[in-house]
Parts: structure tokens; C-alpha cells; sequence
């Protein structure tokens, strides 16, 4: 309610129902999922008020490109062997610890978990998250890459510099791997590309379309018919309660099945399961001005004379309180005076 009201940021409220939801600074397995938000990352400067420059927030990120989408589908449709509800749709998970530490890979700790993870050394230099643009591009393209985004894109513009100086590598092109390459309207400054993406995270389109997005996540189009017609469908295994890991008794099954929900993607707890999220307020219109069309050219100042107590001094005191009515304005002095000018 206070989200719909516009009393809190649309980025509280994303937290607020990561937390509620099961989500966690504490468990990269369990990290929290914030959206991609734009889909400009090659002009020079970036319009916040054009609608252009957003990513379509009524859809998953696999359901973006619609050639993709079509292949994926395919495939879908030829898993004939599967149980119905082991069906998916995409292989991969919008969140995983692979997610977080591919992101997050510049900032300790994050750092010495990605080397843990790949047996004692960095991946790939290819592999590595070193171009913004390139990534949100793989995300389009990928049929295995679905990757939502980490909160720290909206508030920690450390992760994209290395400052630690560790030596990544050098990709195929013989490019040498430092920095993220960030969007052109960035200017080079991850402060800067921070402070806009935070704008655009707040802008009047997400705030109209967010809703939509919270349906995916963790609202009914997680799951069951409306996930399918969403084209929202993960691999069974990511959902809470879809096995009871104690009732599997054969171990190599059972560690089968750890593995792959530690490993691959939780989706968070279903916090919405019957109907749509509600959207937000508009935005309510300014506030008329006390005075418009003020020419400064014929200004003039007119200070009351009770304002400092007038010729002899006998009111003392500033105005503390004014308000207008009708051609008349009443103020109330500190002596508790009351005086219409």
C-alpha cells in the first residue's frame, strides 16, 4: 500500500519483497533479483522520458527476443518424455550463484568464491562480465543466458571497477580484461551510470509497469497456467516444495537433486498466487504555485512591517506561520499576533 501511494521508492519495494520472499545478502543461492530496466546501451545520451530506451517489463527476459522465444518453445514442445509438471521452458535461472558471481566477480568476497567455484582460477576471459551492453545482449540473444540483474546495479558503482587490480586475462580478440565497459550516456563514471540507472529504475514507466514484473517474480504468473501462457516456466527443480528432498531415499538421486538447487536457480517464494499485483497511483499533479508568471524584472520586496517590530518596536519576531486565502494573506507572528496583508 505505501508503494501504491508513492510513499516509499520503487527500489524499497523491490527489497521489501525480495526479504519477504526468502531473499538474502547471506546466500548467493538465495540472492536478491532486481530487473533489467533498460534497453539503450549504446546511445550517447540517454532520454529518461522516452519509453524507447526500457526493457518491456510484462515479459520474462527469455521471452524478449521473440526468435529466441520461438526456439525455446520448440523445445519445449518436443520434451515429450517429461511429466507435465517437470516441463520447462528455460534450462537456466534468472538467479543463481553463478549469476552473482559473474557480476559480482570484481568485489571481494565475491571474488574468492568465483575462484572456488572454477576450481582454484578465473573462468574464461570470454566468459567474464567486463561489457554491460554485451551482457544485456546475451541476455537477448542466449538461449541459456536469462539473467535478471543484482541490486548493487542500482547502488554500488564499485563492482564495476577492479579495483583490486586482479589479473582476468585477455579474451580471444586480445582484449585485456579491467574495468566493465559501461554504456556510452555513462561517460565512463560507474558513479554516473549508477546515479541514471537509479532515475531510471524510478522513472514514471517503471513505476507504471512494475507491477507487471512483480507477477513474474513472485506474484501468480510464477507458476501454474498463467506462468505457461507467460512464458515463465523454469525447471521444476527451482520452485519452493517441488520435491521433499526426505522422502528421497536413493543418495546419488538425492545428491542429484541438492546439487542442482544449490547450483542452478531458486525462484523465490510465491508471495501473490491468485491474482494480478496491483499497479501504482499516478502520480498526483503539482502543487499550483502561490504566485506564477513572477517577473523578476519587476520584483520588489515588501516586508511587513511587524515582520521586526515595526517603527517602535513593539511587535518582536518572525512570521511562524502563513497561509493564503482568497486575495488575503494571514500570517501569525511569534508574539501570536494575527495580520492580513
Amino acid at each position: 500500500e505505501l508503494w501504491r501511494k508513492r510513499k516509499i521508492s520503487n527500489y524499497q519495494y523491490i527489497m521489501a519483497l525480495n526479504l519477504m520472499a526468502g531473499r538474502t545478502f547471506n546466500d548467493i543461492t538465495q540472492y536478491p533479483v532486481f530487473p533489467w530496466i533498460l534497453a539503450d546501451y549504446t546511445s550517447e545520451t540517454l532520454d529518461l522520458s522516452d519509453e524507447k530506451v526500457y526493457r518491456d517489463l510484462t515479459k520474462p527476459v527469455g521471452a524478449l527476443n521473440s526468435d529466441r522465444l520461438a526456439q525455446l518453445l520448440d523445445r519445449y514442445n518436443d520434451l515429450d518424455g517429461f511429466p507435465e509438471e517437470e516441463k520447462f521452458l528455460y534450462g537456466s535461472h534468472y538467479s543463481s550463484p553463478g549469476v552473482v558471481l559473474h557480476y559480482l566477480i570484481r568485489q571481494e568476497p565475491y571474488t574468492s568464491m568465483h575462484i572456488t567455484l572454477q576450481s582454484g582460477r578465473f573462468d574464461c576471459a570470454d566468459r567474464l562480465f567486463f561489457d554491460l551492453g554485451g551482457c544485456w545482449r546475451s541476455c537477448n540473444t542466449s538461449t541459456s543466458d536469462v539473467k535478471e540483474l543484482l541490486p548493487e546495479f542500482f547502488s554500488c558503482p564499485e563492482m564495476f571497477e577492479n579495483t583490486n587490480h586482479f589479473p582476468f586475462g585477455e579474451t580471444q580478440a586480445k582484449m585485456s580484461i579491467d574495468n566493465v565497459k559501461l554504456p556510452p550516456w555513462a561517460k565512463g563514471s560507474p558513479h554516473e551510470f549508477v546515479r541514471l540507472h537509479r532515475l531510471a529504475l524510478e522513472s514514471e514507466y517503471v513505476s507504471n509497469n512494475l507491477h507487471h514484473w512483480i507477477d513474474l517474480i513472485f506474484g501468480y504468473k510464477q507458476r501454474g497456467p498463467a506462468a505457461l501462457a507467460a512464458n515463465n516456466v523454469f525447471h521444476y527443480l527451482s520452485y519452493e516444495g517441488s520435491v521433499d528432498i526426505d522422502k528421497v531415499t536413493d543418495e546419488v538421486e538425492r545428491s542429484a537433486i541438492e546439487g542442482h538447487i544449490q547450483n542452478f536457480g531458486q525462484t523465490p517464494s510465491q508471495l501473490i498466487t491468485k491474482e494480478s499485483h496491483p499497479s501504482r497511483s499516478r502520480r498526483e499533479a503539482e502543487p499550483v504555485p502561490l504566485f506564477k508568471d513572477l517577473c523578476l524584472l519587476n520584483m520588489r520586496c515588501d516586508t511587513p512591517k511587524k515582520q521586526f517590530g515595526g517603527p517602535d518596536r513593539s511587535v518582536k519576531g518572525a512570521i511562524i506561520s502563513m497561509q493564503s486565502i482568497g486575495d488575503s494573506i494571514y500570517a501569525i507572528h511569534s508574539d501570536f499576533s494575527l495580520c492580513t496583508y
